[in-house]
């Protein structure tokens, strides 16, 4: 059953609470004296590598897609400090780790055949190529 603080992704895909780790830290930026004293920007850590939510392939694409946001032990580390309250930060954080998730569900596009150009479209091309440079040639200085 779906608990309140699960992540949904999709309508059959929701992360556990229990692989996501939030913890609050003060944020830099503008905000004047106040900054110094409350903890508003979030640190949202999910257990990548051990979520059974995902499938083994989704999880790797995810890595992946994660690049530097990965740790070597298969967490993804999001840190959110563009708004000023701790619950704006904490619904931004979590919205971007779903839609990393989300990405890494897309399968991957199957890989491009290569093609030849036909043996007319080649014939073309250089009787085209063949016309331009009589049309340049005539354009030389004319002779007396």
């Amino acid at each position: 059953m779906a608990d309140d603080n699960d992540l949904r992704i999709s309508n059959r895909i929701a992360i556990p609470a229990g692989d996501l780790e939030e913890q609050f830290i003060r944020a830099g930026g503008p905000g004047g004296q106040n900054v110094n004293k409350v903890s508003s920007a979030v640190q949202l850590r999910f257990r990548a590598a051990t979520c059974e939510a995902l499938s083994p392939e989704a999880r790797h694409r995810l890595l992946r897609l994660a690049g530097r946001r990965a740790t070597k032990e298969g967490e993804i580390l999001i840190e959110a400090s563009r708004f000023r309250t701790q619950e704006r930060n904490r619904e931004d954080a979590r919205e971007r780790l779903a839609e990393l998730v989300r990405e890494a569900l897309k399968p991957p596009p199957p890989p491009r055949k290569k093609t030849k150009p036909s043996k007319g479209a080649v014939e073309r091309r250089l009787k085209a190529k063949k016309g331009r440079s009589q049309i340049k040639r005539m354009r030389g200085s004319v002779a007396d």
